[in-house]
């Protein structure tokens, strides 16, 4: 079982090259969040990131331009797609707090640790869950305990 170790800072690949999921998903669990791996998942973080920023400038764009439209129908459908893209936005927006969470964890040292546990999160769940902060074990009893007793 992969420990925690030292606090590595992340780096590319020996060759500066970042490492495909393939490569990665290959890996044993000796090489568990070694630099190759922090620097792959630093580097999809801050993807993601410039996405969501990017995604957010649009909206404020968007939704800077007046239309306006003397039927009351066709004025009615535009702001219910206001609202539904500001309802998309603040999700993205909480998002993006986990994003930056995240590569802050990288800089530190605890990405792909869980929070409860201490215990490696994985590489397939981070993955398809970059900003994971529990093991799949953890996550699962965490909501239990919410759908038994509430938040």
């Amino acid at each position: 079982m992969a420990t925690k170790s030292s606090k590595a800072t992340p780096s590319a690949a020996n060759d500066g090259t970042l490492l495909s999921e393939a490569q990665i998903l290959k890996m044993g669990e000796k090489d568990y969040m070694n630099p190759a791996q922090l620097a792959f998942f630093k580097d999809r973080l801050q993807q993601l990131e410039k996405e969501l920023l990017k995604n957010a400038d649009e909206t404020t764009e968007h939704l800077r331009e007046t239309v306006l439209v003397p039927d009351p129908a066709d004025r009615a459908t535009i702001e219910e797609e206001h609202a539904l893209e500001l309802r998309t936005r603040d999700r993205e927006r909480k998002l993006l707090k986990k994003v930056q969470q995240s590569i802050a964890s990288i800089d530190s040292g605890d990405y792909g640790w869980c929070e409860e546990t201490g215990e490696p999160i994985g590489v397939p769940r981070l993955l398809a869950r970059p900003t994971a902060t529990l093991s799949l074990e953890a996550q699962q009893r965490r909501e239990l305990k919410q759908k038994l007793y509430g938040d």
